[in-house]
């Protein structure tokens, strides 16, 4: 065997460590637990392996029909185009002159 091969005695050693941590009430269930999650799997990768994928059904026509697109209507020819009405931003207030404000002042 090679040198980093595992040996007999690592195997008792790692029985005996089972046995500590586990106890001897539990290792019986839990190799059944064990074998049962082997064998849910190995059944559900032969189900994934051996079923073929699910046929995509066609496209249904839509019920409603497709509107038409919208466009925008020509202007009769010898007429400016129309511009669409864009309502204007407010302003801000003028300032107002103060008395006592620096600016240009009525006294004579």
């Amino acid at each position: 065997m090679g040198r980093n091969a595992l040996q007999g005695w690592h195997i008792v050693v790692l029985v005996v460590v089972i046995l500590l941590l586990f106890g001897a009430k539990r290792l019986p269930d839990l190799a059944k637990s064990v074998g049962q999650s082997m064998k849910i799997f190995k059944r559900e990768m032969k189900d994934l392996t051996t079923d073929a994928p699910a046929p995509v059904p066609p496209a249904s026509p839509s019920t409603a029909p497709a509107a038409p697109p919208v466009t925008q209507a020509e202007p009769p020819v010898g007429q400016p185009p129309v511009q669409p009405h864009v309502a204007p931003e407010p302003s801000a207030p003028a300032p107002q002159d103060r008395p006592g404000e620096s600016g240009p002042s009525t006294s004579a």
